[in-house]
């Protein structure tokens, strides 16, 4: 495990579930050196063509894993909320259903238990891969956990965050059909989509929730998708729903860019003016992406964690 990256700076938010303790501010355009005007994708452009359901990431089932396999260490943010560890702890049943035998453990970065130090400490020695159930880049994946880690001592690759990833893009239509948003690709004119997320200040998360955006934009139908952030920077979800109001886009769902509920999702659910959809939470989608992040990071050749892990598809 190679050293951690610089020290996160203070208050820097989560990119998942959960969040602070502080109350969250909005200072800035995310990855933006100040604020600027919300861009709202595709607003003079006709819909697109749907596009097919992503194919599921290859996840056998059929063969229970050896016991020399590394530990598949899920490393959730942990919040306050108590919805939060039991949303985590079904996603992670599911996940031990389609690798039957294989060694899944949880670790929290703050506000819940176990914590990350005390799961590795749990080890003893054995190696792990360490699955950010966050859904992008940000301080906690490019320093929190490699530190972690490194503390400890333990022998351990550290996969990407899950985000983004079509799998994702999948989840997050599933929940808002669940919601109430129009299902079969049926067209909405007046429609449009905000992505609430988190926030950060690091501009690598902003961009992987642009990414996001980007791609629930395309399995939509065309229909806008502008990301929006509970904390740290702007667009807040109040600002982009009136940025998709005036082009014309009056009936906007909230997309629930979170792995659990908390205290910013609760947030962002409640700002919505029409559908609001849940946190991913134990979507089949979701435990896939879990084992597709955690096989590609176990055959990669050591050292495979690097301090600040780029975007993967």
């Amino acid at each position: 495990m190679p050293p951690p990256g610089p020290p996160c700076p203070s208050g820097l938010p989560p990119a998942a579930a959960g969040g602070p303790p502080t109350a969250p501010t909005a200072t800035a355009q995310c990855g933006a050196a100040g604020p600027q005007p919300v861009a709202v994708p595709g607003a003079a452009a006709a819909p697109a063509a749907p596009v097919p359901a992503a194919p599921a990431a290859p996840v056998s089932r059929a063969a229970p894993v050896s016991r020399v396999a590394p530990v598949l260490v899920a490393v959730a943010h942990g919040s306050r909320d108590p919805r939060a560890l039991r949303t985590v702890s079904r996603l992670l049943e599911r996940v031990r259903e389609l690798r039957p035998g294989a060694d899944v453990r949880l670790g929290h970065i703050e506000l819940d238990t176990p914590l990350l130090a005390d799961t590795l400490a749990g080890l003893r020695g054995r190696a792990a891969v360490l699955v950010p159930l966050l859904l992008g880049r940000g301080c906690h994946v490019g320093h929190d956990i490699p530190a972690a880690a490194t503390a400890a001592g333990v022998r351990a690759r550290l996969a990407p965050p899950l985000g983004p990833h079509p799998l994702l893009v999948e989840a997050l239509r599933d929940r808002l059909v669940e919601a109430g948003w129009p299902d079969a690709g049926t067209a909405v004119r007046s429609a449009g989509v905000v992505l609430a997320a988190a926030g950060s200040r690091d501009p690598a998360s902003a961009a992987d929730a642009r990414r996001t955006a980007a791609l629930l934009t395309e399995r939509l139908g065309g229909v806008p998708v502008v990301p929006a952030y509970a904390s740290a920077c702007s667009p807040t979800v109040p600002e982009a729903l009136r940025a998709l109001a005036a082009r014309g886009r009056h009936r906007v769902a909230v997309a629930s860019y979170f792995t659990a509920p908390g205290r910013f999702a609760t947030a962002s659910r409640n700002a919505a003016p029409w559908v609001a959809a849940a946190p991913l939470g134990d979507h089949p989608a979701l435990a896939r992406l879990v084992l597709h992040r955690y096989d590609a990071a176990r055959d990669a050749p050591y050292p495979a964690a690097v301090p600040y892990p780029a975007a993967a598809s």
